[in-house]
């Protein structure tokens, strides 16, 4: 169960932290993955790590708010190494300037846009880039790493991030009603709190919170790709437009 031999999937953000883990265990169950990073260097680090334990990855460095940008690159993959069966939606977060917590009373214009432009907008650039072609061969699967945040309300500043997030979980649903007769699945992974570390963090800032997670720990990047590679799978065709929740219990449905 839930092999992906003969698939391909494109992981955006896995240049390290939880796109990187996804990208590894995609690979580790026989899928071929496109590495996508803003830094090159990044996104190769992540092959070579697949492909030491034996996988096949292929860099793909471009910026995903870019939506020329990411048509080219998933049109050079596609011509050069495979058609993509699996998109997987990881790069988010504050984009290239990172994340600063900030209330909306002291939030400006400026920082509105851009945590729509990676987490909304770099979204559909992506889907839009692979979508066609994953409906001509009646297969696709369409996973979008959200965040608690994007369904749930917080007090500490993450208000224009939890609205692009949102944002993005609503464009899931409806994409998954538009594409579920031509073989195409759209679902969410909701992320409640991760361990800092994997994306080169300092856990400080999350280690208190972690006390009152239900089971005890913070999420890792290896929880994340594990619902990707269900999402992914044969196994998953009857899934589509659902936010899975992976917290640890910290929300639950």
């Amino acid at each position: 169960m839930f092999a992906l031999d003969g698939r391909s999937a494109m992981v955006t953000g896995a240049g390290r932290g939880v796109g990187a883990g996804i990208a590894r265990l995609l690979a580790a169950q026989g899928a071929i993955v496109a590495v996508n990073d803003l830094d090159p260097e990044r996104a190769e680090h992540t092959c070579a790590e697949i492909r030491a334990a034996g996988g096949r990855a292929f860099t793909a460095a471009f910026d995903v708010t870019d939506p020329q940008a990411a048509l080219v690159a998933v049109r050079t993959f596609e011509r050069t190494v495979a058609p993509i069966d699996i998109l997987v939606n990881n790069a988010g977060n504050g984009g290239a300037e990172g994340f600063r917590p900030t209330k909306f009373r002291q939030s400006v214009p400026e920082d509105w846009q851009r945590f729509a432009d990676v987490n909304l907008f770099g979204v559909m650039a992506c889907t839009k880039a692979v979508l066609d072609g994953m409906c001509a061969r009646r297969f696709g699967r369409v996973i979008t790493i959200a965040s608690a945040a994007g369904v749930s309300g917080q007090s500490f500043g993450i208000s224009l991030y939890g609205a692009a997030k949102g944002g993005a979980i609503a464009f899931m649903r409806h994409l998954a009603m538009e594409s579920a007769r031509d073989g195409v699945t759209a679902n969410t992974v909701a992320l409640g709190l991760m361990d800092p570390r994997p994306s080169g963090r300092d856990l400080a800032h999350t280690a208190e919170q972690a006390k009152h997670i239900p089971v005890g720990r913070l999420g890792t990047p290896e929880d994340a790709g594990a619902t990707c590679v269900f999402l992914a799978s044969d196994e998953a065709a009857w899934i589509t437009g659902q936010t899975i929740q992976v917290n640890g219990g910290a929300i639950t449905t």
